[in-house]
C-alpha cells in the first residue's frame, strides 16, 4: 500500500531535489512508499541530455539517480527536515535498451534494496509506454 498515491508535479518535485534547472531530470512523483518510488520525466528539447533527437544514456542514468534523490527528499519532507545532497556511489548491471525521444514520458520505479548510514542501494527499472527501456542497480551516498 503506497503512502502517497497523489501525483506530485514539477514545482513540488523540484523543491525536493538538490538539482536545479537545467539539470533536473524528474518532473513527477507518482507513488511513494518507504521502500519504493515511481517517478516520471517528460523529455524536453531544452534538456542538457537531449541530443540528435534522443534523450541519451547519461540522461537516463541521471534520471535514475534523481529518482533516488527524490525518494530521499520526500522522506525528509515528511519529517519536516531539509533534504541532504548526495552523489552516485556506483552503477551496476545497467542495460539501456532504447532511448526516449522528444515528448516521451518515461517512468522509473526505484526499489530500495538496502539503506544504511547514508548509503542507498536500489534496483531501478525505467519504462516508456510500459516497455522496459533501462534497468540496473545504483548506489547513492549522502554528502556529509
Amino acid at each position: 500500500m503506497s503512502e502517497s498515491s497523489k501525483v506530485f508535479e514539477k514545482d513540488f518535485v523540484e523543491k525536493l531535489l538538490p538539482q536545479k534547472f537545467p539539470f533536473v531530470m524528474v518532473d513527477k512523483m507518482y507513488d511513494y512508499t518507504e521502500t519504493s518510488l515511481v517517478s516520471g520525466f517528460t523529455i524536453q528539447k531544452d534538456s542538457i541530455f537531449f541530443q540528435d533527437g534522443n534523450f541519451v544514456e547519461s540522461g537516463l542514468i541521471e534520471h535514475i539517480a534523481q529518482s533516488i534523490a527524490l525518494h530521499t527528499g520526500y522522506q525528509f519532507f515528511l519529517k519536516n527536515e531539509p533534504a541532504p545532497t548526495g552523489y552516485i556511489g556506483s552503477i551496476k548491471d545497467v542495460e539501456i535498451r532504447q532511448l526516449p525521444k522528444l515528448g516521451d514520458e518515461i517512468q522509473t520505479t526505484v526499489s530500495i534494496l538496502q539503506e544504511f548510514a547514508g548509503i542507498t542501494l536500489v534496483d531501478a527499472v525505467t519504462k516508456l509506454n510500459d516497455i522496459v527501456i533501462a534497468a540496473g542497480q545504483m548506489k547513492t551516498v549522502l554528502a556529509k
